[in-house]
């Protein structure tokens, strides 16, 4: 068996603070698609000095979630079908290697957290609480992706992951498939604390195709009330 990671996540800063506050707002619209702000309005949004909250932005342009206006402040970006499809065909790639990688070197301390994480996804979708759910798939990709032990591929995918949470947020009520959504997150998950590679890969290529298949069911009713 490979050698398992010993890769830690940094303490935070408060820049990483400022952009984790600002992407939970953004993915569930608490900054709307198409919004205008200023650093100094988002600094008061989420009490944060301007310098992190600056730092924070550029990371989030970096993350397609905004994009910068010269002298004119900056605009969350508007969620796309379409950019959402790119998004699932490049990130289909990288769960698979993620989840293989994470499976080979997860440590006992985090197939712990990824287990109850697992739990917590799993209640959350049969309770109906998306905001739950949402707060718990980030944690279970972040572990996933921390336990691969490969930085490039988690800096990778976290905007991926990002811009899936805000589409799903947003279309969530149309499509009512929380519960099943969490067990298919639950299930990769598992079979990451199970180390079993073959099935991880396999739970995130079924996790992918549910979500490919539900993007495509929001474009054909997007297209047909047109």
């Amino acid at each position: 068996m490979a050698k398992k990671s010993t890769i830690s996540l940094p303490p935070a800063s408060q820049a990483d603070i400022a952009h984790q506050r600002l992407e939970e707002m953004i993915v569930t619209l608490q900054l709307p698609p198409g919004s205008h702000w200023s650093e100094e309005g988002l600094a008061d949004q989420i009490g944060i000095g301007r310098t992190p909250v600056r730092e924070a932005v550029k990371r989030l342009q970096a993350d397609y979630l905004v994009s910068i206006l010269p002298r004119h402040g900056l605009m969350i970006t508007e969620i796309s079908v379409h950019d959402q499809l790119l998004v699932i065909e490049f990130r289909r790639e990288l769960e698979a290697f993620i989840s293989r990688r994470a499976a080979l070197r997860i440590t006992t301390s985090d197939k712990e957290l990824l287990a109850i994480a697992a739990r917590e996804i799993d209640s959350a979708g049969v309770k109906g609480n998306l905001e739950k759910y949402l707060r718990e798939v980030f944690n279970a990709n972040r572990l996933i992706a921390k336990a691969a032990g490969n930085p490039y591929a988690a800096r990778s995918i976290s905007p991926l992951h990002a811009l899936s949470r805000r589409f799903y947020y947003r279309y969530e009520r149309d499509l009512q498939n929380l519960r099943a959504m969490g067990g298919l997150h639950a299930d990769r998950a598992r079979a990451v604390v199970e180390q079993d590679e073959n099935l991880a890969v396999e739970k995130a290529n079924a996790l992918l195709d549910q979500i490919e298949s539900y993007t495509r069911r929001i474009f054909n009713l997007s297209v047909a009330a047109v």
